[in-house]
């Protein structure tokens, strides 16, 4: 039988780590997840970060430690279900003392709990770090106003790859040559929202430098309803792609008379994002704001 632990906290006591310990301390949200357990296991590979909260809804497994559950041998840290209990500890446990300094949360659940876990962690003093897609508009501005209330540096982040980011410079200075674009994404068919975060910022980037595209030149008829795909105010339309087998890929198309420009980008393996992550989590602490975007912050 694996050993468990009983997780309880008591959020008036407050026990800070040495300050001899340098290393940035972090939460992982969706720990037993695809993402979250990659992310372990880069914050394991490097002494500049240290995991100190495993956090994940399989109330089956809690009390465990995170580092057997994965397959990397015992790590000293017990999963829990337990959200906000595992924020409460990392802001005593991890006072912020200053504006850089205090414990990191990454956080990659379920489009429907990102806001709260957002906006839950922001009133704890811990550094949010969203890799969960799915959040609005509204609730992106929302959680803006609030991050700067608080003086405190969060990040939301459609997609923690390099190489997507230049995919997205490309597209927006495309975007200011062609008047017609369309965008696909395909990822495996367990995720949840459609389009993606990372296609709908794509879109959002490529309407900066232009108001309108896709001017109709017929009466279109879809015999069958959603065949051209999401359309957006802008008229770009957006199409999703749900399939096993399949982790992350994107293709921007651009046409004009006589020719097609086409720019994508395929993540293979989910270590691709790993360096992105990192970076984020180094830096999140320095802000006293919500950053939106990895190419904000390289």
């Amino acid at each position: 039988m694996p050993v468990t632990r009983d997780i309880k906290y008591d959020c008036k006591k407050r026990n800070s780590m040495s300050s001899a310990n340098h290393s940035i301390p972090v939460l992982v949200a969706g720990a037993l997840g695809r993402m979250g357990s990659e992310v372990i296991k880069a914050i394991n590979s490097t002494k500049d970060y240290k995991l100190v909260g495993a956090i994940d809804n399989q109330k089956e497994k809690e009390g465990q430690d995170i580092g057997s559950l994965i397959g990397l041998g015992s790590l000293d840290v017990f999963l829990s279900s337990d959200f906000e209990g595992s924020l409460c500890a990392a802001s005593q446990n991890v006072p912020r003392e200053s504006g850089n300094s205090g414990a990191v949360l990454v956080d990659f659940t379920h489009p429907n709990v990102a806001y709260k876990h957002t906006r839950t962690a922001i009133a704890y003093g811990v550094h949010p770090v969203i890799g969960t897609t799915g959040i609005t508009s509204d609730q992106l501005d929302d959680l803006s106003k609030f991050a700067e209330k608080a003086s405190l540096g969060s990040a939301i982040i459609p997609n923690f790859s390099v190489g997507m980011v230049l995919l997205q410079q490309a597209a927006a200075a495309a975007a200011r040559f062609y008047e017609f674009a369309e965008l696909t994404e395909m990822h495996h068919n367990k995720k949840a929202d459609a389009p993606s975060g990372t296609c709908i910022k794509t879109a959002e980037l490529i309407e900066e430098q232009r108001l309108s595209f896709n001017k109709s030149l017929v009466n279109e008829d879809e015999s069958i309803e959603g065949s051209r795909g999401g359309v957006r105010s802008s008229g770009l339309r957006l199409h999703s792609i749900r399939l096993p087998g399949l982790v992350a890929h994107q293709q921007v198309m651009f046409g004009s008379n006589g020719e097609t420009y086409e720019l994508s980008h395929n993540t293979i393996d989910r270590s691709a994002y790993m360096p992105g992550v990192l970076l984020v989590i180094k830096k999140v602490r320095s802000f006293n704001k919500l950053v939106y975007g990895l190419e904000k912050i390289l």
